[in-house]
């Protein structure tokens, strides 16, 4: 037993100290046998030698990355890499593998860096969205608009806004808590309903990436009657903070908003503005009492936070 032990820390210690002893980096979306580096050259292996003594490369997890090319040693792909995926929301993607030479009981760590390219264009969840406004909206009043997503990273990723329409409307953009951008639609002109019913916008999301690519959401203003209030929430901000094995049905939070309003110009009814697909297959949402109850079984691992 102490032996084994023995083994075991030694291999530990060896494994250990392998890691970060070569470091290569390349671009996502590669095909499938693209060079990422002279192992051979770069280890002092001779090519003899490599294929002699049994050498073999592991990679990290259930999936197989890189190999070894028996007859140059060079280290290439074995499948293709997609960082969007594979990384999400990390701001450095490190895929890490060892080179195992069997015959001499070596083990030799690698990490590769895998870049971004601009392989995404912006999008929004919905192509289309309707707002509401009464004519006697105030100007300099503001309304949300749909956020738009791009999975990829740094200048690639998702960097302006822009708003065309007609002259009634301006868009502003606010910056969220984890720096993402909100944009909103600001009424720069009072409306007039028998002016004009309707109103046609694009909104148009940008990347950073050159050539930059953008993704568009048609966005549909419809002008009401006058209704001289609008819904106001008890809290501008609900925070819930639950243990993750509460109950699947539990009332989570019932939000509140009240209207002074009369007859149909003060029913309230609740939906969620914005919300992920994720996000929809784990809350219900009751439109008419305004109670947030859990939809399925809460996993910390899988999320620790959601916000709606």
């Amino acid at each position: 037993r102490r032996q084994r032990a023995l083994l075991w820390a030694v291999l530990l210690a060896a494994w250990e100290a392998a890691w970060g002893q070569l470091r290569y980096s390349v671009p996502e979306e590669l095909p499938k046998g693209s060079f990422v580096g002279d192992v051979a050259k770069d280890l002092g292996l001779q090519l003899p030698a490599l294929r002699d003594r049994g050498v073999r490369v592991v990679s990290e997890g259930r999936t197989q990355y890189f190999a070894l090319h028996g007859r140059t040693g060079h280290l290439v792909t074995a499948e293709r890499i997609d960082r969007d995926q594979l990384c999400e929301s990390l701001q450095q993607c490190v895929l890490r593998c060892e080179l195992i030479v069997e015959g001499q009981m070596q083990v030799y760590g690698i990490e590769v860096v895998i870049t971004d390219i601009n392989d995404n264009a912006p999008t929004f969840r919905e192509a289309e969205t309707e707002l509401k406004m009464i004519e006697t909206t105030a100007p300099g009043s503001r309304f949300p608009l749909p956020d738009g997503h791009d999975p990829d990273s740094g200048r690639n990723s998702l960097q302006s806004y822009e708003l065309s329409g007609d002259e009634h409307f301006s868009l502003a953009v606010q910056a969220g808590p984890g720096g993402d951008q909100r944009p909103e639609l600001v009424l720069a002109k009072a409306l007039d309903r028998e002016e004009a019913a309707f109103h046609e916008l694009v909104l148009r999301a940008s990347d950073g990436g050159d050539p930059a690519r953008t993704g568009t959401a048609r966005i549909r203003v419809t002008v009401l009657d006058a209704n001289d209030n609008a819904p106001v929430f008890s809290q501008a901000e609900y925070t819930v903070r639950v243990p993750e094995d509460v109950p699947v049905g539990s009332v989570l939070v019932t939000v509140t908003a009240t209207d002074a309003d009369e007859e149909r110009y003060g029913e309230i009814k609740y939906l969620f503005k914005k919300i992920t697909e994720k996000s929809s297959k784990t809350f219900q949402l009751d439109s008419d009492a305004g109670v947030i109850a859990l939809l399925k079984s809460l996993d910390f691992e899988e999320g620790d936070s959601y916000e709606l």
